[in-house]
């Protein structure tokens, strides 16, 4: 007996543009489920619904006495079943297509995993009152879930053979160190949201037992050490002469930080409004984006022709 994705893949096949579509979709879905989720911090809805799954004791959904708040908190909740629905557009779509590449298909369904769990993580979040650790923890799930998305649409346009460098081995380790150093500037970047001013609630809610202006001096150190890696990264593509969208892959990723940065600076300068902190949170996300697709660009997977098609034209132009 067929299972419904074997189903739908015999009777389906979708256009390479359609599976890069949906891949795309995923992405911009994940970018976008950070944003809601900001947005209800920023409005103090984080306890719109009081209780999960459900959105109070006896409604699924937001009652009118729970106001804007519940109604912004619930819509958050429902761009899930959006996400979620966009990542299982992937999976069919990945599954069906001609030939059929497992490995797209397996990091669909990482994605679909990442999605549930930061769903459960999200319940948890809101019966221990906002937690600080547990919602630092749900937007690195969050993190995560663009990660994943943004190797899938890259894959997309890849084939399945093993990678092979475009760069000498010490630039890959330089953007290893640039990676690293991202992850841990988005990571200081939830203490400080941990400790500042936004909690999610206009109720008491617990925060993290830091300075708030320490940890924001920690995350602007990270941010000036991310912006000095992306510099020399960009500096050395051009001395090794790397590939052309390598170096465009660079270049993107030094205009993010500019923009990131000067909002960040702007937004300390003037108390942390709402509005510029949901601009930076939406910097963050393209901060990421951009790393990883400089991390991607400095290998390429031929597809299985081109790598059989390789040998034959090096020995051809050998001969000549």
């Amino acid at each position: 007996m067929l299972n419904p994705l074997a189903y739908i893949a015999g009777r389906w096949t979708p256009s390479p543009r359609i599976v890069r579509r949906a891949a795309l979709a995923a992405l911009v879905m994940s970018v976008a489920i950070v944003i809601t989720g900001g947005a209800v911090r920023l409005t103090g809805s984080g306890l719109g619904c009081d209780t999960w799954p459900k959105c109070t004791d006896d409604s699924l959904i937001a009652t009118q006495e729970q106001g804007f708040h519940g109604a912004v908190e619930f819509g958050n909740r429902m761009l899930t079943y959006v996400l979620s629905a966009a990542v299982g557009w992937l999976i069919i779509a990945a599954r069906s297509a001609e030939p059929w590449r497992r490995s797209l298909t397996k990091l669909g369904w990482i994605q679909f995993a990442i999605v549930m769990c930061n769903a459960v993580l999200g319940g948890i979040t809101v019966m221990t009152g906002l937690n600080p650790y547990s919602v630092a923890g749900h937007f690195l799930l969050a993190t995560s879930l663009i990660a994943v998305t943004t190797v899938t649409w890259q894959r997309v346009g890849e084939g399945d053979t093993a990678p092979r460098p475009r760069v000498p081995g010490p630039v890959r380790k330089l953007s290893w160190a640039l990676t690293t150093t991202t992850l841990v500037l988005i990571a200081a970047g939830t203490v400080v949201t941990g400790s500042g001013p936004h909690a999610g609630d206009s109720s008491e809610i617990k925060r993290m037992p830091f300075d708030w202006e320490t940890t924001a001096h920690v995350h602007a150190v990270a941010a000036w050490v991310v912006c000095a890696l992306a510099v020399a990264m960009w500096l050395v593509l051009r001395v090794v002469d790397a590939p052309v969208d390598t170096r465009a892959r660079a270049r993107d990723l030094l205009l993010v930080l500019l923009a990131q940065g000067g909002i960040g600076y702007v937004q300390y300068f003037t108390d942390v409004p709402e509005v510029l902190v949901a601009v930076h949170m939406l910097g963050s996300c393209l901060v990421w984006i951009a790393v990883v697709r400089l991390a991607l660009s400095l290998r390429e997977r031929p597809s299985d022709e081109a790598a059989a098609q390789a040998p034959a034209d090096d020995a051809r132009l050998s001969s000549v």
